[in-house]
C-alpha cells in the first residue's frame, strides 16, 4: 500500500472531520470548521494541516502550528491522528516527522502533543523523544436527561445575564474577559498574548461558536463571567471557554453563566454536552461536576525540544 503525506486540500474536509470525531468524540468538528480553520489561519500561526493518504483514502492527519497567542516564543503543537484500522503502519510517525520538520523551519523550539491515556499512545510519544508533562480531562453531560440546577429567580442589583448575540455591538466586552481568564488557565504554555483581532476571528467568528447559546454575566455593564458555547448541528454542545475576571472570582458567576448556557442549549435541542479541563484546574472541574458532568476521557500532554531553523 502506498503512503503519501501531503498538505490538506478542501476536498479532504469531510474525511478529516469524520476521523477527528471518530478518534476524539468529545471534541466538535465539521467539514466546514476544518476548512475554515485552515483557510483563515493567521500568518503568525504558520499552520499546516498534513494529511496521510493511503491508496487514495485519508488515513490520518496532523495540524502543525505555532502557538502565536503566547508571550513565550518558539512554542508549537502537533498531534497526529490515525484511523484505528491503519495504526501500526508508520502513519503516525510519518505525519509527526512532517509536522516537526515544518515547525522547526518556522522557528519552533518546543513541540507539544497530546496522547490518549493508553499504553500504545504513551509508547509512541516516548519513542519519538517526547516527555510527559501534565494530564487533561474531558467530561460529558447527558444533557437531554440532566438534572440541571435551576436558574435563580432574581439577580442582585446591577447583575444581569445576556447572550453573546446581545454583545454584538461591542464584542470587546467579551474579549476582555476571555483574554484575562485564558491567561490565568493552568498549562504548559501561557496563552497571554491573544490580540483582539485574532480573538474576533478565532472565537467570535468561528463557525462552531453559537452566540445565541454563549452566555455572559454582566456586573454594572462589564462582563464579569462568561461561557462560550459551540455546537455542531448534530445535537452536540461544547464549552469552548468558561471563565471569570479576577475581580469577580469566588462569587459563583462562572457557574451561573454555564448553567444558563446549558439550559438554552437543551431548549435548542442539544442532547450531549462536552467540556475539557487541565487536571490542575480544580475550580472549573468542581463547577462542571456540580452541573452533572462526568469524566469520559483523559489525555496527557507531551513535549519535545527541537532545533529551530532546520
Amino acid at each position: 500500500m502506498t503512503l503519501t503525506v501531503r498538505d490538506f486540500r478542501p476536498a479532504d474536509a469531510k474525511a478529516v472531520a469524520d476521523l477527528r470525531r471518530l478518534n476524539l468524540p468529545y471534541l466538535l468538528a465539521t467539514p466546514q470548521s476544518i476548512a475554515w480553520e485552515v483557510s483563515t489561519a493567521a500568518a503568525a500561526q504558520r499552520l499546516r494541516l498534513f494529511v496521510a493518504e493511503l491508496d487514495g483514502r485519508v488515513a490520518g492527519f496532523v495540524q502543525a502550528q505555532l502557538l502565536h497567542d503566547s508571550s513565550v516564543p518558539g512554542q508549537a503543537s502537533a498531534t497526529p491522528h490515525v484511523h484505528p484500522e491503519w495504526r501500526g503502519r508508520g502513519i503516525g510517525r510519518a505525519l509527526l516527522s512532517s509536522a516537526e520538520e515544518h515547525l522547526s523551519a518556522a522557528g519552533a523550539t518546543h513541540v507539544f502533543a497530546w496522547a490518549a491515556d493508553e499504553p500504545t499512545a504513551h509508547a509512541f510519544a516516548e519513542r519519538r523523544g517526547y516527555r510527559r508533562t501534565r494530564p487533561g480531562r474531558f467530561l460529558r453531560l447527558a444533557l437531554a436527561a440532566a438534572a440541571l440546577p435551576p436558574l435563580p429567580a432574581g439577580l442582585p442589583p446591577g447583575v444581569r445575564l445576556c447572550t453573546g448575540a446581545e454583545l454584538e455591538a461591542d464584542p470587546r466586552l467579551l474579549y476582555a474577559a476571555d483574554a484575562e481568564a485564558t491567561a490565568d488557565e493552568p498549562g504548559d504554555v501561557p496563552a497571554d498574548a491573544m490580540t483582539y483581532e485574532d480573538w474576533l476571528l478565532r472565537t467570535w467568528e468561528h463557525p462552531l461558536v453559537d452566540l445565541d447559546l454563549t452566555t455572559a454575566v454582566l456586573v454594572d455593564g462589564e462582563v464579569a463571567a462568561f461561557s462560550v458555547a459551540a455546537t455542531d448541528g448534530l445535537g452536540r454542545y461544547s464549552s469552548a471557554m468558561t471563565g471569570t475576571r479576577r475581580a469577580f472570582r469566588g462569587r459563583g458567576l462562572a457557574r451561573l453563566a454555564k448553567t444558563a448556557s446549558l439550559h438554552r442549549a437543551r431548549d435548542a435541542g442539544c442532547t450531549e454536552a462536552f467540556t475539557g479541563n487541565d487536571a490542575a484546574n480544580g475550580p472549573m472541574l468542581a463547577v462542571n461536576q456540580s452541573l452533572g458532568y462526568r469524566p469520559c476521557a483523559e489525555e496527557w500532554r507531551y513535549v519535545r525540544e527541537v532545533a529551530p531553523g532546520r
